[in-house]
C-alpha cells in the first residue's frame, strides 16, 4: 500500500510541475507578443518612410541619366528597401528589428550618395542618423541636448532638429506608446533597444543612449525588464507553492481515507 501511495504522489507532483511550467511558458509567450507588436509596427512605419523617400528621389531624378556610381547607389537604395520589407515581414522576436533598421540606415546613406553624385558634390560623410528621429536621415552635426531632468550630451541631429535645439525649441522626436503614455523611443524600454542598435550600433553610440549615460531615465526600461522577470519568477514560485500545497492537501485526504 505504501508503494502505491508513493506512485500516486509522484504522479500528482509530475502533473503539478507540468501545469506550472506550461502556465509560465504561456505567460512568457504573451509577454513576448506584447513586446513584439509595437516594435513590428515601428519597423513597418520606418520601411514605409524609406519607400516614400525613394519615390521622392525617383521624381527628382526623372529625366536624368545617372552616371555609373549614382546608378549603383540608387540600386543599392532600392535593394535596401526590398530587403527591409522582407526582414520586417519575418520578425518574430523584438531583437530581429535590429536587422531591419541596419538595412534602412544603409539605404538612406545610399540615397544621400545618389543626391550628392547628381549634384556634383563630394560624397557625404557616413554619420549616424538623426538621434531624435532616425527617419530624418543622416545627421549633419552634433548638438548639446538634455531632456527634462536629463543630462546634457552631444547627440547627432539633422539640420532642422539642430536648428530647433539651438533655438531652445522642442526637436521633432520619434515617440512610442508605453502603456497610456507617449514617450521618446529611447525611453520605451528594452524592447526598443534593438531598434536603435540597428541605426546607431555601428557608430558606438549605444552605451551613451541606453545605459543611463544620456538620460536620467535611461534605466527605466531596464527596471521594467527586471520587474517583469521578478514578477514572472514570483508568479511561478507562487504557482508551484500552490500546487504543492494542493498536492499535500490531497495526500492528507488520501491518508484520512485509509484505515491503518
Amino acid at each position: 500500500m505504501g508503494f502505491l501511495v508513493f506512485l500516486v504522489l509522484l504522479a500528482v507532483a509530475a502533473l503539478v510541475v507540468r501545469a506550472v511550467v506550461q502556465g509560465n511558458k504561456r505567460k512568457a509567450l504573451e509577454r513576448k507578443q506584447a513586446e513584439l507588436e509595437p516594435v513590428r509596427k515601428l519597423a513597418f512605419e520606418d520601411v514605409t518612410a524609406l519607400g516614400e523617400e525613394l519615390q521622392e528621389l525617383d521624381t527628382d531624378l526623372a529625366g536624368s541619366e545617372l552616371e555609373p556610381g549614382a546608378n549603383a547607389d540608387y540600386q543599392r537604395a532600392l535593394d535596401a528597401y526590398e530587403s527591409a520589407k522582407t526582414a520586417a515581414d519575418t520578425i518574430t522576436e523584438p531583437e530581429q528589428v535590429r536587422h531591419v533598421t541596419e538595412i534602412l540606415e544603409d539605404g538612406r546613406y545610399a540615397m544621400a550618395c545618389v543626391r550628392a553624385r547628381v549634384a556634383g558634390a563630394p560624397l557625404p560623410t557616413r554619420r549616424p542618423p538623426c538621434f531624435f528621429d532616425p527617419r530624418h536621415g543622416l545627421s549633419v552635426e552634433d548638438v548639446p541636448y538634455a531632456p527634462p531632468g536629463g543630462s546634457l550630451r552631444d547627440v547627432p541631429a539633422c539640420a532642422l532638429d539642430a536648428e530647433r535645439v539651438r533655438a531652445g525649441a522642442e526637436p521633432d522626436i520619434r515617440k512610442v506608446m508605453v502603456g497610456s503614455q507617449r514617450v521618446p523611443y529611447w525611453q520605451g524600454g528594452r524592447a526598443y533597444q534593438p531598434y536603435a542598435q540597428g541605426y546607431f550600433g555601428g557608430f558606438g553610440m549605444m552605451d551613451m543612449m541606453f545605459m543611463g549615460m544620456l538620460f536620467g531615465g535611461g534605466f527605466d526600461g531596464l527596471g521594467d525588464g527586471i520587474g517583469a522577470i521578478g514578477e514572472g519568477l514570483g508568479e511561478g514560485i507562487g504557482s508551484i507553492g500552490d500546487g504543492i500545497g494542493g498536492m499535500f492537501d490531497g495526500v492528507g485526504d488520501m491518508f484520512d481515507g485509509f484505515d491503518f
